[in-house]
Order: structure tokens, then sequence, then C-alpha cells
């Protein structure tokens, strides 16, 4: 199949013009512009050479901080050079491994079932097959795997092809449903589909990545300094009782 081109996900040129007729794509187009001030313009490239290194690290990630999540990686690739070491080696030997990434017996599981969904759909330990697939095929081939969600998949696609997907974490989910962007009692599924209507293909990298930023340093859950936001002026405030006073 034809692979889709990556670098309009990279977020590596201007913001494409919102739709008129989509206060929704509007609205994060300004987002964008405020938090591309504030943060940085962010430059797509792979962040692993393999694709199912990209995958395995995602699984890790999972309900863990990235430090965590890091360090599990690497003393699974320490203990397992080769992902066919690790299909080889029993599940509570994955687990040890994994230790430090939490959940780690779920995670082990996942991590066993996954290379040998993957062994035997592309022939070897490699997910290189899923250059050969457009976005919507690669999405439901990974959706398919145990322990893949809307959001793993979308973070593979994302930052390891470049694929016009918005992953949706919980600090995106909650600075999005503030401004507005995401409807108060949408799912974390819902939400992957607002976002990738809303948000235009050449900035969802860019924005996936500020948004982020900004829920960890400014629109925290708890107590957000909304005096002290870039987007305070425009920022209905969906769900704070009042500025600055933590959920409602």
């Amino acid at each position: 199949m034809k692979q889709v081109e990556r670098r309009g996900a990279g977020g590596l040129g201007k913001a494409a013009p919102a739709s008129r007729g989509d206060p929704a794509a509007g609205m994060a187009a300004e987002v964008d512009r405020r938090l591309l001030r504030c943060y940085g313009d962010r430059e797509w490239s792979p962040r692993f050479g393999e694709l199912l290194d990209g995958l395995v690290h995602t699984i890790l990630s999972q309900n863990t901080s990235d430090v965590n999540s890091h360090r599990a990686f690497e003393q699974l690739k320490e203990a397992f050079p080769t992902w066919e070491d690790a299909a080889g080696a029993a599940t509570a030997d994955i687990e040890e491994a994994i230790r430090s990434g939490g959940i780690s017996r779920v995670k082990a599981e996942r991590i066993k079932a996954v290379l040998e969904m993957v062994r035997a759909d592309c022939g070897s330990y490699s997910l290189e097959c899923l250059r050969e697939m457009g976005v919507e095929q690669a999405r439901d081939y990974l959706l398919g795997m145990p322990g893949v969600g809307r959001k793993t998949a979308a973070v593979l696609l994302l930052f390891q092809l470049g694929y016009p997907l918005f992953p949706v974490d919980t600090h995106i989910l909650r600075v999005g449903k503030r401004l507005g962007l995401i409807p108060p009692r949408a799912s974390a599924d819902q939400a992957h589909d607002i976002m990738d209507t809303a948000v235009p293909d050449d900035i969802k990298f860019r924005l996936h990545i500020n948004l982020i930023e900004h829920g960890r340093a400014v629109c925290k859950a708890r107590k957000p300094d909304c005096p002290g936001c870039c987007l305070n002026d425009i920022c209905p405030r969906v769900g704070l009782k009042e500025e600055g006073s933590g959920d409602a």
C-alpha cells in the first residue's frame, strides 16, 4: 500500500489556516500560536530507529513517568539485546527486567503477546510492515494488539512515522476540556476523534508536545496558575470554580 507522507504531522512549518466554519479548529490554531511563543517549536524526528522498539517503549510508558519508562526500556534491552531473546524468555524474567516501570506483570504479559503477534503477522520481530499501511489500517492493526489503545497507537504512529494523529493523554484531556476544545463529558477515545479533526495536521506534533508541557507547568490538575497562563484571556476555564482555584 502507498505510504502516507510523514512531514505533514511534524510541526515543521507554519500552522495551516483554520477552517472558517470550525470554531474548534480556530481555537486550536490560536492555542498553538500562543504555546509556540511560550515553549518554542518542536521539530519532528523518529524517537527510535526500530518501530518495534517504539511500540514496546510506549507500552512501558503506560501509567508511569517518562523517567521510569526510559529506565525500564533500557533494563529490558540490557537483559534481552534482541526481541527474539525477549520472545523466548519467561514472562517472569521480563517482568523482573521492567520492574522499575510499574505494573510490570501486566506489561510483561503484553510485551510477550505483542512479540508473538508481530512474529506471526510480519514474519520477524519487526514492525516495518506498518510502513506499507495507510493511517487507518496501521491504527486498526495496532488496536488489535493486547494492551494497545487509542493513545498508544496514536503515539507510535505520530512519533515514529509522523502520521497525522493526535494522542490524548491525561494532561491534554484536562487542558483540552478547560479550553473548551473537548466537551466536558467526552471520553478519552472520543477526545482522540475530536482532536484529530480539530487540530490541523501540520501542527499536531508540536501542539501535542506543547499542551503536555503546559499541563505540567501551568494548567495543573490542582491549583492551575491561571493568572500566569498565556491562554488566560481566551480560556473559558470549563470545570474550574474560579481562576486558579482548582477543579470544580
